[in-house]
């Protein structure tokens, strides 16, 4: 059998998932596809044919956690045996992609999904095969097995395909959106990121901050505050927590207002933008995990076209997203390559078979 699983792009909630606020994200049309066969000799056999590398697992291998090792194909077989999923026969499975690797359209989880999927289409497992068993599976393996501090957008999004709005935290909830045909291109800035070191520099310092303001104000509720009533906690707070503060409270109001036109019937793509625009800039001034190279095809996107742009990602390197028209497009993914983009090209929201 063939899986294809989608890459994804986050249009609004950078640096919020793992603060338990929604995210807006989409599965896009960059792939990677997993061509699976049954063999005759009872270990899998992993061909990453992109990387030109080749693995075994055996079947019989004992699958314990290895500190400070990161396997995305180990944690899933962990993972996937506590649902009943054991390997009894052997497989060829052979890896080939589409998606950008390190560059913040979420490659790794496009594996871990991949891989989940492999393993329990083909010997199944004690609970019906759901996008949602999927994605909570393929979190499990990548964050949750490597004490990873990422959240759960990435997984779930790119099992669910589509456009989504996600309620993280412990009562998660998918709410697909339909979707609303954006013209967006994809900037790749050619520069790799620290995933998993700028996520948890972030969250710590935001996690921080919300804790010492919950300290002295008990009924503070991050998913109701308003930007409006920053001033009045940012007095508990350390200069330096000040700005995650104030980001995590933006920017989730900046995701409630963008729901709020993309469940309309005809969203508007200008005021969508100018609100992706917002988000960069809270990622950009008060966060700090943009980059030299993002702001400046960010300021050419803007100037050729662009309704809005936002870095996509963890920071620090990776893509620029924009939102355009359709008369626009092509003159703006010339004018990024133009301005040092190692490559930008159109991409349109998927399912999550890529069809």
């Amino acid at each position: 059998m063939t899986i294809t699983t989608p890459a994804r792009v986050c249009l609004f909630g950078d640096h919020q998932d793992y603060l338990g606020l929604p995210i807006i994200a989409g599965a896009i049309d960059r792939h990677m596809t997993f061509e699976v066969a049954k063999n005759d000799r009872r270990v899998i056999v992993l061909d990453l044919a992109d990387l030109g590398q080749k693995r075994e697992l055996s079947l019989q291998e004992e699958q314990q956690q290895e500190p400070e090792t990161i396997d995305f194909f180990k944690a899933g077989l962990r993972v996937a045996a506590r649902y009943g999923c054991h390997p009894t026969f052997g497989l060829n499975v052979r890896i080939t992609s589409t998606i950008p690797i390190n560059a913040g359209i979420s490659s790794s989880s496009a594996l871990t999904v991949g891989w989940i999927k492999v393993l329990l289409y083909t010997f199944g497992c004690n609970a019906s095969v759901t996008p949602a068993l999927i994605g909570q599976l393929a979190y499990q393996a990548e964050v949750l097995e490597h004490n990873s501090p990422g959240g759960q957008m990435d997984q779930y999004t790119i099992a669910h395909g589509g456009l989504i709005f996600l309620e993280t935290g412990k009562d998660l909830k998918i709410k697909p959106l339909p979707d609303p045909k954006l013209t967006m291109v994809l900037a790749e800035s050619g520069i790799g990121k620290d995933t998993l070191g700028t996520i948890g520099q972030v969250r710590t310092k935001a996690q921080k901050a919300i804790a010492i303001v919950q300290k002295f104000h008990p009924d503070f509720d991050l998913k109701i505050a308003l930007p409006k009533d920053v001033s009045t906690y940012l007095k508990r707070l350390e200069p330096g927590l000040h700005p995650f503060f104030e980001a995590a409270i933006n920017n989730h109001n900046i995701t409630k207002k963008a729901k709020q036109h993309l469940t309309q019937s005809s969203p508007n793509p200008k005021k969508l933008g100018a609100l992706m625009t917002a988000h960069h800039k809270q990622l950009r001034d008060l966060l700090e995990v943009s980059h030299p190279k993002i702001d400046a095809l960010i300021e050419t996107g803007l100037s050729h076209g662009a309704y809005g742009a936002k870095i996509v990602g963890s920071g620090h390197g990776g893509c620029a997203l924009f939102l355009t028209n359709e008369n626009q497009a092509v003159y703006l993914v010339d004018h990024l390559k133009k301005a040092g983009a190692k490559d930008a090209y159109r991409i349109n929201i998927t399912s999550s078979h890529g069809a």
